[in-house]
């Protein structure tokens, strides 16, 4: 197998198991690029991104620029001189001059069968949409919003109950078989990229906090996919006496009754169509717990009508 001079960009950590598979492969990585540290936990401490942590235990040197497109930021990216640069989940924007640089240009691990679910949250918005499948596809980086031809794509099931968690799971491990294929491919001139279809192009929105609020007015099928969606971030959530409840998995149950309503002693909810039951629950500044030990050091009994749970929160 022929060894590629290789520039990694990625930060979070559905990117380490990628950067691991191709650095197995034997290919050369001269840099790391990732979004700059930032501050999190109770100390507010700056804290390295995943592939940050991981690029420095395998003392590869790693570059945290603010930007990409200064005439600066460029030429340092050109003066690396790579065969080729490998592209998953960095976050940041890469000008003309960047995707030029390269030889073989800059090469994307993407986590969806594009066209469908195009930008930056393609796992979480193929499970809200109650997708059955999506997948990974490896791509040619051109100056559009993942518009670029494609050279490999997989396809991943979605079950009934796939978490965002699993499903980001699975599609990192398949995004770290299909870079080391299309690497081998592309070294060896055996790969050709072909464009992407017309049709069937979707935008996976940025997720944003609001959309974890739980409005009982919408069917309990769509409620239960935002629960297996949005968490971890930004977790699913209503509202209880002052109190915001976060519900970190739930079933639908074949009950109606006024939306938001709660209709019997296991916390099922009513929603506009059928009801949802909260099987995980979690009081702010609390452990999560199964349903039946936090209702009962936090009774919810029947007939008490939760609130309508369409705010911005």
């Amino acid at each position: 197998m022929t060894s590629l001079r290789t520039v990694f960009m990625g930060t979070p950590a559905f990117a380490v198991p990628i950067l691991s598979a191709f650095l197995d492969a034997g290919h050369d990585v001269v840099c790391v690029y990732t979004q700059p540290p930032r501050q999190a936990g109770r100390g507010h401490r700056e804290q390295p991104s995943p592939v940050h942590a991981f690029a420095a235990e395998r003392s590869i040197p790693v570059c945290t620029p603010k930007s990409l497109k200064t005439a600066a930021a460029g030429d340092d990216f050109k003066a690396l001189a790579a065969d080729v640069a490998v592209v998953a989940a960095y976050g940041l924007i890469l000008p003309q001059a960047v995707l030029a640089a390269p030889r073989l240009g800059c090469i994307n691990v993407h986590a969806s069968l594009l066209p469908r679910w195009r930008g930056a949250a393609p796992i979480q918005r193929a499970i809200l949409a109650g997708d059955t499948e999506t997948g990974v596809t490896i791509m040619q980086m051109d100056e559009g919003l993942d518009t670029g031809p494609m050279l490999l794509s997989r396809a991943v099931a979605i079950g009934e109950r796939t978490t965002a968690s699993a499903l980001h799971d699975n599609l990192s491990r398949v995004g770290s078989e299909l870079i080391v294929e299309a690497l081998a491919g592309i070294a060896a001139g055996t790969l050709t990229a072909r464009p992407q279809p017309a049709v069937g192009v979707t935008y996976a929105h940025k997720l944003e906090r609001h959309e974890g609020r739980l409005d009982w007015s919408r069917p309990a099928a769509e409620l239960e996919r935002t629960v297996r969606a949005l968490n971890p971030w930004p977790g699913t959530w209503f509202e209880h006496d002052g109190e915001r409840i976060r519900i970190h998995e739930a079933e639908i149950v074949p009950r109606s009754g006024a939306p938001g309503t709660i209709l019997d002693d296991r916390l099922a909810i009513a929603c506009g169509c059928d009801a949802l039951r909260p099987l995980r629950l979690q009081r702010s500044g609390r452990s999560p717990l199964d349903c039946d030990a936090f209702l009962r050091g936090y009774p919810m009994p029947p007939g008490r009508r939760l609130d309508a749970g369409n705010g911005d929160g």
